[in-house]
């Protein structure tokens, strides 16, 4: 695994395992949501041209399916997929504590945002997000994980937050030659 994504709904914990694999096996981390956001939420107009250096490079991880303007590419390049394929009743509660969280602590995030509490009322606030797109997210990355444009393309599978927790750990450590 040297060219990583990491994928699931929204809350399903992609960020925290990309970290602890990515600690694990010496890649790069890359936050998707990072490269994608800028100030006042506004959208990177070089999102393109930064995810195609990285997806150029040998080694990365990142935490995301892709945005819609990069996906193909990141897939064409990953050699692995790691899917976080938890159920609603697992990721809204997550998602839900953490937009909690980060709204009234006025935690800052990617591009130095924060969540507001007038963010909730949109249908694109993470938590609404995480509900509208399980089914239609799901669907895509189980098409892409079977299509064999993508291969060879090996697929880790985490249908539970069980079968993850241990898994970082049970992976060779990194030593920098």
């Amino acid at each position: 695994m040297e060219r990583v994504l990491v994928v699931g709904v929204t809350g399903a914990g992609k960020s925290t395992l990309a970290r602890a694999v990515g600690g694990r096996l010496g890649l790069p981390y890359h936050e998707m949501d990072a490269m994608y956001f800028g100030p006042g939420w506004s959208v990177n107009a070089r999102l393109a041209e930064d995810v195609a250096r990285i997806a150029a490079q040998p080694r990365w991880i990142i935490d995301s399916i892709g945005a819609p303007e990069v996906r193909d590419l990141l897939w064409q390049r990953a050699d692995a997929v790691l899917w976080l394929d938890y159920p609603r009743r697992v990721v809204l509660p997550r998602v839900l504590r953490r937009s909690l969280r980060r709204s009234l602590t006025r935690e800052r995030i990617f591009g130095g945002n924060r969540e507001t509490w007038a963010g909730w009322l949109s249908p694109e606030h993470p938590v609404w997000w995480s509900c509208s797109q399980h089914t239609a997210r799901r669907t895509e990355i189980r098409r892409r994980t079977a299509d064999p444009h993508f291969t060879p393309l090996t697929t880790h599978h985490f249908p539970h937050p069980t079968d993850t927790e241990a898994w970082p750990a049970a992976l060779p450590r990194h030593t920098s030659s």
